[in-house]
């Protein structure tokens, strides 16, 4: 006697795959109290908005330069600009000048009642040394006369060629 098996169809084979693969969602990263340029960068680069970064240094040093996205809140009105703009479930990275005006602003916002609250380590020079993305009027060099003229940029070009030659 012979017995036969009942082929099942392909959507049927695809559902029965993917009823025994574990469920492995991937999650971002989360928050932790000290935290370095690269756990911020990872954050970023999943895309998440659910956090802001704030630069606590005076109003001159965040002009200059200042990570991309930073908000300011210098020391002085730190808590009063958090209180009315954050949701204290709100995760946070701060910095400052040093580890210690940035470890003092992270202090004052925990007292404050902000419960997710991360120490950037490093501020602005440890975020420029893994090419975190930067904004501010240091950061920006003028283009001289000629850069946005693509003829004059092809003859400089040539030039430099011949010279090499």
């Amino acid at each position: 006697m012979k017995t036969t098996v009942a082929m099942k169809t392909i959507p049927d084979q695809i559902s029965d795959i993917k009823e025994k693969l574990p469920d492995v969602t991937p999650t971002p990263p989360g928050l932790k109290a000290q935290a370095s340029s690269h756990d911020l960068k990872d954050r970023l680069d999943w895309g998440e908005p659910g956090l802001t970064i704030i630069d606590v240094r005076d109003f001159e040093s965040f002009n200059k330069s200042r990570i991309t996205g930073a908000v300011p809140m210098p020391m002085d009105e730190l808590v009063e600009r958090a209180k009315s703009s954050l949701e204290t479930v709100r995760d946070i990275y701060i910095y400052g000048e040093t580890d210690a005006q940035t470890a003092e602003a992270a202090d004052i916002l925990r007292q404050a009642g902000f419960l997710k609250v991360a120490e950037l380590k490093g501020g602005i020079p440890a975020w420029k040394a893994i090419d975190g993305p930067i904004d501010g009027a240091v950061e920006h060099e003028n283009p001289g006369p000629d850069a946005y003229n693509v003829f004059s940029r092809l003859q400089q070009h040539a030039k430099a060629q011949k010279i090499k030659k």
